[in-house]
């Protein structure tokens, strides 16, 4: 795989969305930004979003929803920048909606039932203009919140926990026909995929197993965000092996492409007019590369 930087001097960049006039939006976690990386690899400033944007996706209206987790602290060692907790200024994490072009932005979500949402992680809308979105929890010396993925609509109007507990889940995806929703757990190094019978709403489970098992990664693998390809396969971000893994669904062996330098890979996109660009993350040193993928990702339901 010849990987091209675009550029670095990101603040930990995440959530890349390939937009149609050649830009990439992203969030920078670190920095606390929506940032648009211009075809002529200038950085420029959105929207300053406070706390930790996370996860990003273009919605039917054209807006960005930003998944926000609140906040880390951070740390650098060996050249490579990492979260490492949470800030004593935490209050809780938020889905956001940003306009691109003005940067304007309101707070849509904060709690679902009356509990709040932890750390807002990654997203995916589905045909119906509904979006998915995964919550890791949050983390410190003493404790680890169980973490679930949601669903909800772009008005604030409805907001309903699909799936709890989970452990870490992280990167949420859903199959070429609707049909199925993925999700990465980041500690266990685990997919999973979940039936869905109606927007928003899963088939039951067994009581001895909490989905349907797609892989489990061996060794220190931890399992970041993900985007499926057009044949169905999840391109699954990996950290600190420092690439990208291709799960197969039929429990087949899995594929990994590696990115150099940087055990924080956190995230892929696709695009171009055959969807065989793709756009990650190494977030560690701040990069963000370009190659060309060998299959088509899945064209996404709504983009810019």
């Amino acid at each position: 795989m010849e990987l091209t930087k675009i550029c670095d001097g990101l603040g930990f960049p995440e959530g890349p969305i390939a937009m149609a006039d050649g830009s990439v939006i992203l969030v920078e976690i670190k920095r606390q930004t929506l940032s648009r990386v211009h075809p002529d690899r200038q950085i420029e400033v959105i929207a300053e979003l406070g706390g930790g944007p996370n996860g990003a996706a273009v919605g039917p209206d054209g807006m960005i929803y930003v998944c926000n987790n609140g906040g880390f602290i951070w740390t650098t060692q060996d050249g490579i920048t990492r979260p490492i907790g949470t800030p004593d200024d935490y209050v809780t994490g938020s889905i956001q909606r940003v306009d691109p072009h003005t940067g304007a932005f309101e707070t849509i979500y904060e709690a679902c039932d009356g509990q709040p949402l932890r750390g807002p992680n990654d997203i995916v809308f589905d045909a119906q203009g509904g979006f998915y979105f995964t919550d890791l929890g949050k983390t410190t010396s003493e404790y680890v919140h169980h973490g679930a993925f949601y669903y909800a609509k772009t008005n604030g109007s409805d907001i309903r926990r699909v799936h709890a507990p989970m452990i870490t889940p992280n990167g949420i995806g859903l199959s070429p026909d609707d049909k199925t929703v993925h999700v990465a757990e980041t500690r266990t190094g685990r997919v999973w995929s979940f039936d869905l019978i109606a927007p928003g709403q899963i088939a039951p489970v067994r009581f001895d197993m909490p989905g349907r098992l797609v892989a489990t990664l061996p060794e220190y693998q931890l399992l970041d965000s993900l985007a499926v390809q057009a044949d169905g396969q999840i391109c699954v971000a990996t950290l600190m092996r420092g690439g990208i893994s291709v799960v197969p669904l039929d429990g087949g062996e899995v594929t990994f492409l590696e990115v150099p330098g940087d055990p924080y890979i956190t995230n892929i996109c696709f695009g171009g007019t055959d969807m065989q660009d793709a756009w990650i993350t190494a977030s560690g040193t701040g990069c963000l590369y370009h190659t060309r993928w060998p299959s088509a990702g899945l064209k996404l339901h709504f983009n810019g």
